[in-house]
């Protein structure tokens, strides 16, 4: 029996009414990509028998395999095992091992087991049970005639092609779900699946959504195996490349030809990787090369350096980062000149450039960042807005700024000067973020990373040559 569509459905009241957020779709939506499952629906339920009864049938109408979490606990409202049995037209029945390894879990932990956790063990009859490595709910799967459901409607979702109709029931605890669907759905799945999906996402920094897919539209269109299709992030867009074949080495191959192809676009001036972020890719960089970075940070109080260091590896190539929020910490920690900041205040070009030096003498790192900024919500003014961030990026290494490697910037974003003292070159950056402190903070510090890389990489080039 092969699996050519699925839906998920998600129990769970406090899912509907915004207490937890419902991570559980994400993991298993991806998981059944590389799976080469399809998908076209989703939704969330609250802890209602017949409610739940009715999407369950609407959802075996309409796919071939339908994965619920939730439902599996204790308490009364946990009825997801026996709305399926009940669907299903079977009893439910004891499943020894499964209350076997419930017992021992609360004698493990020294924990009484109350009657009501012996509910969880039962299983209708004839399914597959999953066991619970992390918590006390087993999972299941039941295969079920699709002439149960097959009602002959023209569903715009409609994508079933088996005879038979899955249904997956797992855990709602993220943790227990996650380990689950590894450790045994998966493999489940995958022998009743004829092909996969492999994605591969290319990384650009300082263009729109929009922009980047008038400069591929044709490509997209044209493209069926693999798909192309954009996706917008804070000020970054991910191009999702994603072949379907028999076989993982054939989907690398037609990822491999999609991605050249496109990287020989104008896009390629704001690639910065393939499924990587753009802190790990100044850390992956800055060990290549074997240079040391550091930031000096005001606005964004030290995100640009928790970001890095977020990093495994990073301790390698970031020996520590300086956060001088006030204009006396500037000066102390960074030298900023009384003068500069009397003159032209803390949130300028001049302020900027005297922090990324100021980094480098204290840490002695080869390449250094800074951010000084307004993020408001107060404290702007007509001359000088919320959502004003000077950037400087600092390199001892080689050029920060060049017409055949020009600095990764926002698309708000602007080079105000560059110029080189002391055998350090030198770039500031200009930028004119909007809405929230905290959007102003997340692009701050998406556009320090970036102007850090493009440091580094010019500084490879020199190394190059």
């Amino acid at each position: 029996m092969i699996i050519k569509s699925a839906e998920i459905l998600c129990v769970g009241t406090e899912i509907l009414i915004g207490d937890i957020v419902n991570t559980n779709a994400a993991h298993i939506s991806a998981q059944l990509s590389e799976l080469g499952i399809s998908q076209y629906y989703q939704s969330a339920i609250g802890d209602n028998s017949e409610r739940l009864e009715h999407c369950i049938k609407q959802a075996l109408s309409r796919c071939d395999l339908l994965i619920i979490t939730g439902g599996l606990g204790p308490t009364y409202d946990d009825l997801t095992k026996e709305t399926v049995a009940k669907l299903a037209g079977v009893r439910m029945v004891t499943h020894k091992p499964s209350l076997e390894r419930i017992k021992s879990f609360f004698e493990s932990r020294n924990l009484t087991m109350t009657g009501n956790n012996a509910k969880q063990a039962m299983m209708p009859v004839g399914a597959t049970v999953f066991e619970n490595n992390c918590g006390t709910a087993p999972g299941m799967a039941l295969e079920i005639s699709a002439s149960r459901f097959d009602d002959g409607s023209e569903d715009i979702y409609r994508a079933a092609e088996s005879s038979v109709r899955t249904i997956i029931l797992l855990p709602g605890p993220p943790h227990e779900m996650k380990a689950m669907f590894e450790d045994q759905v998966k493999p489940y799945l995958a022998t009743r699946s004829d092909e996969i999906l492999l994605s591969k996402n290319i990384m650009l920094f300082g263009i729109s959504e929009s922009a980047a897919e008038y400069v591929l539209s044709d490509m997209m269109l044209m493209s069926s195996n693999p798909t192309i299709a954009p996706y917008c992030g804070d000020g970054e867009v991910r191009l999702r490349v994603t072949a379907r074949a028999k076989t993982p080495e054939v989907c690398e191959k037609k990822c491999a030809k999609a991605i050249e192809q496109i990287l020989h676009t104008s896009v390629s001036d704001y690639f910065y990787g393939i499924n990587t972020s753009l802190e790990k890719a100044v850390v992956t960089e800055a060990c290549k090369l074997g240079l040391h970075v550091t930031t000096a940070e005001s606005c964004t109080g030290g995100l640009t350096a928790g970001a890095i260091t977020a990093v495994p590896g990073s301790s390698a190539v970031f020996d520590g980062g300086v956060v001088t929020y006030s204009n006396d910490m500037k000066k102390k920690l960074l030298g900023v000149r009384d003068e500069t900041l009397r003159d032209f205040g803390a949130v300028s070009p001049e302020t900027a450039r005297e922090m990324a030096l100021g980094a480098l003498e204290l840490t002695g790192a080869d390449i250094s960042v800074s951010v000084t900024g307004i993020a408001g919500p107060g404290g702007g003014s007509e001359e000088k807005p919320v959502g004003l961030v000077y950037i400087a990026v600092a390199s001892k290494a080689g050029l920060t700024n060049h017409p055949s490697h020009p600095v990764l910037c926002h698309p708000s974003a602007s080079v105000c000067s560059h110029f080189t003292s002391d055998n350090t070159d030198i770039t500031v950056l200009r930028c004119q973020f909007s809405d929230s402190r905290e959007r102003v903070r997340t692009l701050s510090v998406k556009s320090a990373l970036a102007a850090l890389l493009s440091a580094l990489r010019l500084a490879g080039t020199r190394k190059k040559h």
